[in-house]
């Protein structure tokens, strides 16, 4: 069974279990947009044609750069899908899109290591995440909504606001540890990162805090500071609680495209990116850029918001995301 077949079969027997139904409805309107400007675009474009030729790669090709798969993962799987045609002697349009849905449910599965999402606890350890991200990317609501969904999970949870030099995110962070109830370690606006990290750390562990959250700097104009400045917070941390911190995540708009992808690429040589947080993807068509991600930097998706409310971050899940991005709810195929 391809993975096209099999997708729509497990998804038909989802609707039948309602635990399932609040998940795949989330993706479902999350990825609206891009599946609008991508499985529509590609079912229209199988109608069109008869046979594949080359008028056919053409316009599929278009359709996945504009889908912002990105040119690399593009022409990867072009040859690929190319190469399997000829030597298959496919022809079908829709076998051939069957075929491209196979190869990138593949490639975001070889493009890296295992895929854990969720974060891992160990019972009496503070664990220790650190979130980066450029201003407007939504940095401080995700780590909001990270922190509630760990609550929510009956964990102990505290933020620490250590993006100290950027105007008005201390405030921020305080206002949503006060909406959930949750400590925070503060200091005044320009204050010492590590300073805020080493008073975190003290009070997770003499609190027995079993998640705390860094809201870290995000500046990309000076690389050599922006190491410097991790760096030294990651000293700090770990000599208080022992291989701190054990995550590290990006949060990236998908509004933004390749840019995003830009982004994650520059952050990754000045930190050890441990996974992903997409925002904002109900807001754009451009849901390829989590395959883009995966096949040109090998870190995972680990979260991924679909809506505003403060339950539309997801854990991200590749099933959910390809048959929202490529079947949707259809039944007639």
């Amino acid at each position: 069974m391809g993975l096209f077949a099999y997708l729509k079969n497990k998804f038909s027997k989802k609707k039948e279990q309602p635990s399932s139904q609040s998940q795949t409805l989330k993706y479902q309107k999350g990825l609206a947009k891009s599946r609008a400007a991508f499985a529509d675009r590609l079912e229209e474009l199988s109608k069109r044609y008869d046979k594949v030729n080359a008028d056919y790669f053409d316009e599929l090709e278009q359709i996945l750069i504009e889908a912002d798969v990105g040119v690399e993962l593009t022409l990867k799987l072009l040859d690929n899908l190319l190469s399997k045609s000829q030597k298959e002697g496919i022809t079908d349009p829709k076998k051939i899109n069957e075929e491209l849905i196979d190869m990138m449910f593949v490639d975001y599965l070889e493009s890296g290591d295992s895929i854990v999402n969720d974060i891992q606890f160990h019972d009496g350890e503070t664990t220790v995440l650190l979130v980066i991200g450029v201003n407007g990317v939504g940095k401080t609501t995700t780590i909001a909504k990270l922190a509630k969904r760990y609550l929510d999970q009956g964990k102990k949870v505290m933020l620490a606001a250590a993006d100290t030099f950027r105007a008005g995110a201390v405030e921020q962070l305080k206002i949503w540890a006060k909406r959930l109830n949750c400590p925070i370690i503060a200091k005044e606006e320009n204050s010492d990162p590590a300073s805020v990290c080493f008073d975190a750390a003290k009070y997770a562990k003499e609190h027995h805090i079993d998640l705390l959250i860094v809201d870290t700097a995000g500046r990309l104009q000076n690389k050599k500071n922006l190491m410097d400045e991790l760096a030294k917070m990651k000293r700090v941390l770990s000599r208080e609680i022992p291989n701190a911190p054990h995550e590290t995540f990006l949060v990236i708009d998908a509004t933004t495209g390749q840019n995003g992808v830009t982004q994650a690429a520059s952050f990754k040589e000045v930190v050890d990116l441990t996974g992903i947080v997409i925002t904002k993807m109900d807001g754009t068509s451009k849901g390829g850029i989590i395959l883009s991600i995966r096949s040109q930097l090998g870190v995972p998706v680990r979260f991924i918001g679909l809506g505003e409310q403060m339950d539309d971050l997801e854990e991200f899940d590749l099933d959910e995301y390809l048959h929202a991005l490529l079947v949707g709810d259809k039944k007639d195929e």
